[in-house]
C-alpha cells in the first residue's frame, strides 16, 4: 500500500499529488478554488482496490503559484508528467467542474493513456457572457480585497453549493469557505480566467473520445445547470449521464456516499 504526498514538476508548476493504495490509479483533479481534498471520501473508499493520485491543481493547495493564463491541453499534459513520474502507463480519470474539463481533454487528445473518465459538475462550452461578467467581477474582487474574503465569500458559497447542502450540510459549507479562503489571489485570477473567460468549445473535440465515459451533474448546480451537463455528455459518444438530485456543483463532497457507490459501479463493470 502506498502512502505518500509527491511533488511533480510540469510546465504549470510543481504539483503536489496525494497517493494513496494499490492497484491501477485512479487519478483525480478537483474545481477551481479547491485542493485535493475535495476527494477525501472516494480515496479513502477507493484506496483499497485501487492507487489514488488526488493533485492540488496549478496554483492551489501545496502545488506552486501560478504566474500566467494556461490551456486546457497544458493541463491534460500535466497529467501526462504526473503518470510518467509515478510510473503509470494508463490511469482512470476522476474530475470536477475544471477538472472534468481536463479529463475531456485527456481522454480526447491522449487515448492510450486513460482507461475511463469520470467527469463530475462539467461542461464543453464557452462560458457565456454573463459568466464571464459575472467571473470578471470575482476576479476583480479579489484584487480589492487581497484574496476570498467576504463579502465575496457569500458569492463562491452560492457558485458551488445549492440550497439542500446549505440547509442540511453546515460541515460542507464551512470545508468550502475555508478552502476558498487559502487561496492565493494571483493564482486564483489567472485559473479563473484561464477555465472560465477564455475556455474553448470542446463538443467538436469531444467527439472523438472513444473510451468509457460517466458524466454525473448536481440537479442544484447553479454554476452548470443539469442541461448544461446533458449537451457535454451529448457530445461525448457512449457516454453515460447520472443527475443527482439533492446536490450541486461539488457532488464528491456534498453526497460521497453516492458518488462513491457510481464511481465503484461504473468501474466495475468498464
Amino acid at each position: 500500500m502506498i502512502n505518500e504526498d509527491r511533488d511533480i514538476a510540469t510546465d504549470l508548476g510543481t504539483l503536489r499529488v496525494a497517493v494513496r493504495g494499490s492497484g491501477e490509479p485512479v487519478l483525480m483533479w478537483p474545481s477551481l478554488l479547491m485542493d485535493h481534498t475535495l476527494w477525501q471520501a472516494q480515496a479513502d473508499h477507493l484506496a483499497p482496490r485501487y492507487t489514488t493520485v488526488a493533485l492540488d491543481p496549478p496554483g492551489h493547495g501545496a502545488s506552486s503559484p501560478l504566474t500566467r493564463t494556461f490551456t486546457l491541453d497544458e493541463c491534460a499534459t500535466a497529467v501526462l508528467a504526473i503518470l510518467d513520474a509515478l510510473g503509470f502507463e494508463r490511469t482512470h480519470f476522476v474530475g470536477n467542474s475544471w477538472g472534468a474539463m481536463v479529463g475531456a481533454t485527456f481522454a480526447a487528445r491522449h487515448p492510450d493513456r486513460v482507461l475511463t473518465s469520470t467527469l463530475m459538475n462539467g461542461t464543453a462550452s464557452v462560458a457565456p457572457a454573463r459568466q464571464k461578467a459575472e467571473y470578471a467581477v470575482l476576479v476583480a474582487a479579489v484584487r480589492v480585497l487581497r484574496g476570498i474574503r467576504p463579502p465575496l465569500t457569500r458569492s463562491v458559497v452560492k457558485a458551488f453549493l445549492g440550497p439542500t447542502s446549505l440547509r442540511t450540510r453546515p460541515e460542507v459549507v464551512a470545508r468550502v469557505l475555508d478552502l476558498a479562503r487559502r487561496n492565493d489571489p494571483r493564482s486564483v485570477r489567472h485559473a479563473v480566467t484561464s477555465v472560465v473567460s477564455r475556455r474553448p468549445d470542446q463538443r467538436g473535440l469531444l467527439a472523438s473520445i472513444s473510451t468509457p465515459v460517466l458524466v454525473i451533474g448536481g440537479r442544484e448546480d447553479a454554476t452548470f445547470p443539469p442541461g448544461e451537463v446533458e449537451e457535454m455528455a451529448a457530445a461525448i459518444p457512449g457516454a453515460e449521464l447520472v443527475v443527482i438530485e439533492d446536490a450541486a456543483h461539488l457532488v464528491a463532497a456534498e453526497v460521497p456516499d453516492t458518488v462513491n457507490k457510481l464511481l465503484d459501479d461504473f468501474l466495475s463493470r468498464t
